[in-house]
């Protein structure tokens, strides 16, 4: 991939904003540069720009380089981001599954982007001649999420890696809920092909979708284009200082996500015994897609029981479906009681 070749010119002629923080990093006795308060310490001062500190951690937790890392307001923000970078409003497209993650078509939309849709086969698989098909000389990204959302299957690898190589433009796989997969990230694979992207997110096993903090991982080319383009103090310093506390609790997310894909499991054999179930799809994330004899009628009781599922049924390939998250043993058991009560 030629990087130069699919950037849009005017991003390629760009000059960035450049704070205070980024013309000086380091400590010193007196900051006079950015006509910050100097009472309420340490929450008057800007937040590192570049989360270097943060960066360093998460390269050491994920075996990569700090400067193969993006960090932005949840995933959502490099998604934009990308679209920004590389898609010429009215004139380029992107090429994506459906069904999949909604906020693509939304961020697609926003920034005046065609979206050109392959739709899964019936088992929820992909076929990456199928989506290769679909790219023209206008197309610049193709987005796929694995695992994926509506559908919580984990896609083929071989599949994407033979996208990957037959795209001549970024293919960004959005890993959002790959902690719960049994399969390994294609994280590792962004050493060997420039025009790879992926999408990890702290809002799934770590606990944290509160604090808003998602990471993009690609080459350094890649990452210095979405700093050139990105806000200027994009994470908050509430946000860095969270995540840099519980990044140091490895363990307890592990623990966590033990817990839920054994929730999971139970919840597979519950559902199935259910007589208004049609069938439970098998899952590799932290959520059940389940098919249900009058589903839009059962996700209206559970609203009346206080118990908030999402009704997936208009979603294509999802008819008469509900998408229910894992909860805790608990939360969970609260579920399976209201539902015995329709039997």
């Amino acid at each position: 991939m030629n990087l130069e070749e699919i950037l849009r010119r005017n991003i390629q002629s760009l000059k960035p904003y450049s704070s205070a923080r980024d013309e000086y990093t380091g400590e010193a006795m007196v900051f006079l540069d950015a006509n910050e308060n100097p009472f309420n310490q340490p929450y008057n001062r800007y937040p590192d720009p570049l989360q270097r500190e943060l960066k360093e951690k998460i390269a050491v937790m994920k075996g990569c380089n700090s400067s193969q890392i993006f960090l932005g307001n949840g995933s959502d923000e490099p998604i934009d981001l990308l679209f920004r970078a590389f898609c010429e409003p009215g004139i380029d497209n992107i090429v994506t599954i459906d069904p999949t993650y909604g906020m693509y078509q939304v961020a697609a939309d926003i920034n005046n982007v065609e979206v050109k849709k392959v739709k899964l086969k019936e088992d929820y698989s992909f076929s990456a001649d199928e989506l290769l098909a679909e790219v023209n000389e206008k197309t610049k990204l193709i987005f796929v999420c694995s695992p994926n959302n509506p559908t919580a299957n984990l896609l083929d690898k071989k599949q994407m890696i033979q996208l990957i190589k037959g795209f001549s433009g970024l293919v960004v796989v959005d890993e959002a809920y790959i902690d719960f997969a049994p399969g390994a990230s294609l994280l590792p694979e962004i050493e060997k092909y420039n025009n790879l992207v992926i999408l990890q997110t702290f809002s799934k096993a770590w606990g944290m979708a509160g604090i808003r903090l998602g990471m993009a991982f690609a080459t350094p080319e890649i990452i210095r284009i979405l700093n050139k383009i990105k806000y200027p103090y994009n994470i908050n310093i509430l946000t860095q200082q969270k995540a840099l506390e519980l990044i140091g609790q490895e363990k307890q997310k592990d623990e966590w996500v033990e817990i839920l894909i054994q929730e999971r499991d139970k919840l597979v054999g519950k559902f199935q015994d259910f007589p208004f179930v049609v069938k439970v799809f098998p899952s590799d994330a932290n959520f059940l897609l389940v098919k249900m004899y009058d589903a839009r009628g059962i996700y209206d009781f559970l609203v009346e029981q206080g118990i908030i599922v999402r009704d997936r049924s208009k979603v294509v390939l999802c008819e008469h479906s509900l998408r229910i998250t894992v909860g805790s043993p608990e939360e969970n058991e609260i579920l399976i009681e209201k539902l015995n009560d329709l039997i």
